[in-house]
Parts: structure tokens; C-alpha cells; sequence
């Protein structure tokens, strides 16, 4: 294209067959250069069958940056408007709690949008810790992208970082990648075996549970301010946080005292069935698809040598009853 287009400003008008000639290329290639001289404004414009004349880049150039900063200064009032009509508002509103004495404790947003604009604020206020519970087994690539963005920048900041997924996350490999990532930016991740709901805390200060998901759109949130509240929901963490296991870490082959993801999930499994629960209720509480669920009771079963649900349960409780008074003969005494 510079080579054409230099051709032409020696000729004084772009012709496409003579610089096609003058510099020994095809005529497909200077007619792809003409178009995009001319996408650059760097042709006039021409009556059909003369030639077009090359212009000056100087003066195409203040044209165009013309343009664009007279747009770029009206968007910038556009700004500065928002700024001051927003500010005069956040005055009102900061003048109303402080007449009032107090915040809501608990405000219930039915928008998704809502949600993700409070939460945005949080995140960008937060100073000193975030804790989050996510339930279900592992989460979609894109999200885990967009999370792990705001994960990292928090973790900059020195915030800490403890996210607790349920034992079936360690199957997905997005999943995985994303809690090595954080793991080595700083951050902690663990699973558990069941989580009863999502929940996100900023700063022991403020926590966002969401409503019940109906259809596939995403559901509102309550976003709890009460410190009573927050500090009840702090504790519910920490009590699923001491008993889950550190992510990535260990893979759930069976460690040597039984105790790993994947016997937490079967012992989890044989337990719900012997409550007798249907297969999806038991899937749903351990956050995997029903047909993994049922993949697993049919190893399970096969394991115990069971022919039916019912008698996997009864040999679950044996075997339960049998651990049990070992146990409680390993305590008694010697006489």
C-alpha cells in the first residue's frame, strides 16, 4: 500500500493499470491498495472514469482527530454530568441513613443487574477478606475467567481469599486450573462434601445469599448488612471451612485412614440412601448430575452386594453399628 500509494503522489493521481506496471505487481494487488487508501481517506473522491488524486495524510489526519475529539469532549460532559447529578444523590441518600440511624439490615434485589452492581461495589470497598461458598460441582470456563480476574486483583490488594466448592468440583478440569491459579496468587480454596447454599461475605461486613434460581435466569440476592446476621453467616463458614479439604491438592484416591474427597462423597452417598432419598434429591444436595449420581449408588450397590436400594441400606446400618460398638470397645478400659 506505502508503495503505491508513493507511486501515485510522484504521478499525481492514482491510476490503477500504470502503478501496476511501474511497480511490477499484479493489478489485483494495487486495486486492494487504492480500497484501502481510500478507507484512509487518502484518495479524493473522483467522477467515474478519472482518476483520484492522492492527499495530503496531515490533512486527513487533523480532519479525522477533529472529529474525534470534539466526540470525546461531548462524552466527557456527558461524564461529568453523571458525576455531579450522581454525587448531589449519594449526598441525599447518605443524609436520609444518617436521619434514620441506621441502614437496612436486609435488602432484597430481584434484579440479577441489581446484584452484580452491589457486588461490584463490594468487591471494590473490600479491604481485608472475602469468604464464598459455591455449591453444585464445577462452574463454567467463562465465569471461572471472570471470577479468577477479580480474584487476582483483590489478592494485589492484600485481601485474603477462602472459597469453598463441593468434593464434585475436582472433577472439572476448569475448575481445577482456576483453584491452582488462585492457590498460587495466594488465595485458599477447599472442597467439602454438601454446601447448603451460594453465599458471599466482603469484610465480615456485608453478605449477599441469593434467592431460589427459578428457570434458567439468574436469581436476585439479599444483601444482609445486620452485623448479627453477617456475623451468624461468618460462623456457618467457618464451620464448612475447618472440615474441607485443601484444592488443588491431594486427587481423590483413598488415602491411607480412608479420609479423601472421593471417600467423604461415597460415605455421603451411602448416607443419603440409606435416608432414602430418590437419586435426584441425593445429586441436587451433592451438587452432581443424576447420572453420575446413579453411576455411583450402581458401584456402590455392586460393592456392598446389594441387589436393591433397601438392602444397601440395611448393610449400611450393620456396617455403621458394627464400626460403632468397635469404636466404643476400643474406649473401654481394661479391667
Amino acid at each position: 500500500m506505502v508503495d503505491a500509494y508513493q507511486a501515485a503522489v510522484r504521478a499525481g493521481a492514482f491510476v490503477d493499470e500504470e502503478i501496476s506496471e511501474k511497480l511490477d505487481v499484479e493489478l489485483r494487488r494495487v486495486v486492494e491498495a487504492r480500497k484501502r487508501l481510500r478507507e484512509l481517506r487518502l484518495l479524493s473522491d473522483a467522477p467515474d472514469g478519472c482518476p483520484a488524486a492522492p492527499l495530503d495524510p496531515e490533512i486527513v489526519e487533523a480532519e479525522l482527530v477533529s472529529a474525534l475529539e470534539v466526540s470525546i469532549s461531548r462524552q466527557r460532559g456527558q461524564v461529568a454530568r453523571i458525576h455531579r447529578q450522581l454525587r448531589s444523590l449519594t449526598t441525599v441518600y447518605r443524609s436520609t441513613e444518617r436521619d434514620t440511624g441506621e441502614k437496612v439490615p436486609i435488602r432484597v434485589l430481584d434484579s440479577a443487574a441489581d446484584v452484580r452492581r452491589e457486588l461490584d461495589l463490594a468487591r471494590r470497598r473490600c479491604a481485608q477478606e472475602r469468604m464464598a461458598l459455591q455449591p453444585g460441582g464445577g462452574r463454567a470456563a467463562h465465569l471461572l475467567q471472570a471470577d479468577l480476574v477479580h480474584t487476582q486483583e483483590l489478592l494485589r490488594r492484600g485481601v485474603r481469599i477462602r472459597t469453598l466448592y463441593q468434593h464434585t468440583a475436582r472433577s472439572s478440569m476448569a475448575t481445577w486450573a482456576y483453584a491452582k491459579r488462585v492457590d498460587d496468587a495466594g488465595g485458599e480454596v477447599r472442597t467439602a462434601e454438601e454446601l447448603s447454599e451460594r453465599l458471599i461475605i466482603y469484610d465480615r461486613r456485608i453478605a449477599f445469599v441469593p434467592k431460589e434460581r427459578r428457570g434458567q435466569e439468574a436469581p436476585g440476592a439479599a444483601v444482609v448488612t445486620d452485623p448479627t446476621l453477617v456475623a451468624y453467616l461468618c460462623r456457618s463458614f467457618e464451620a464448612a471451612w475447618q472440615v474441607g479439604t485443601p484444592f488443588p491438592g491431594p486427587d481423590a484416591a483413598e488415602a491411607d485412614d480412608g479420609h479423601s474427597p472421593g471417600a467423604d462423597l461415597r460415605a455421603s452417598i451411602l448416607r443419603l440412601m440409606g435416608m432414602g432419598l430418590k437419586d435426584e434429591v441425593i445429586a441436587r444436595r451433592l451438587g452432581m448430575a443424576t447420572r453420575t449420581c446413579r453411576r455411583y449408588i450402581s458401584t456402590l450397590m455392586e460393592e456392598l452386594g446389594a441387589d436393591s436400594r433397601f438392602q444397601a441400606g440395611l448393610l449400611v446400618g450393620r456396617r455403621e453399628a458394627a464400626d460403632a460398638a468397635e469404636a466404643a470397645g476400643a474406649r473401654t478400659p481394661n479391667p
